[in-house]
C-alpha cells in the first residue's frame, strides 16, 4: 500500500524529500542554507519543508550513515519524531562529534525521514505486572 505524504515548500531553496533508490526506507532531507557546525556543537538545520502525514503515522528523522561514518556528524535526538498533527517547518538537530568544523551547504542531504505507523494505547494504572523470565534484569543483564 502506498500512502500520500503532502509536502509544502516554505522556502525557495527547499527540495522535496525523495528516495535515493527504489525500495529505500528513508526519504532524503536537504538543507536550505549554509551553516557551520563547530566541533562538539549542535545546530538546528532548516529543511524548508512542512508536511502533512497520513493518519496514524509519524515521521522519524534519522542520521545518514555517510555523514556519521565519514564526518562524525549525526542526528542528536535520533530518531527525532514528527507527530501527525505538526505543520511547522521540519528542522534537523545535528551534532558534530569530530574535531573539525563541518560545513553544510544549501542542497546537501542532511538526514533521512522514515514514515512509520503509530499505535495508540489506553494507559491503565495497575498494582502488579505479569511475571516473565527476564523480570527486572536490565542494563548488562545478558552478559558482556
Amino acid at each position: 500500500m502506498v500512502l500520500e505524504l503532502k509536502v509544502r515548500l516554505v522556502n525557495n531553496e527547499a527540495i522535496l524529500p525523495r528516495y535515493a533508490h527504489e525500495g529505500d526506507a528513508g526519504l532524503d532531507l536537504f538543507a536550505v542554507e549554509r551553516q557551520e557546525i563547530m566541533p562538539g556543537e549542535v545546530a538546528r538545520i532548516r529543511t524548508g519543508i512542512a508536511i502533512e502525514l497520513p493518519e496514524n503515522t509519524e515521521a522519524q528523522i534519522r542520521p545518514r550513515s555517510g555523514l556519521a561514518y565519514k564526518h562524525r556528524v549525526t542526528v542528536l535526538n535520533t530518531p527525532g519524531t514528527v507527530d501527525c498533527g505538526y505543520r511547522g517547518e521540519i528542522e534537523v538537530i545535528l551534532i558534530n562529534h569530530s574535531d573539525k568544523v563541518f560545513t553544510i551547504n544549501a542542497g546537501d542531504r542532511i538526514a533521512q525521514m522514515v514514515i512509520k505507523p503509530v499505535l495508540t494505547v489506553n494507559v491503565k494504572e495497575v498494582t502488579t505486572l505479569s511475571a516473565t523470565n527476564r523480570g527486572k534484569n536490565g542494563f548488562g543483564s545478558t552478559g558482556n
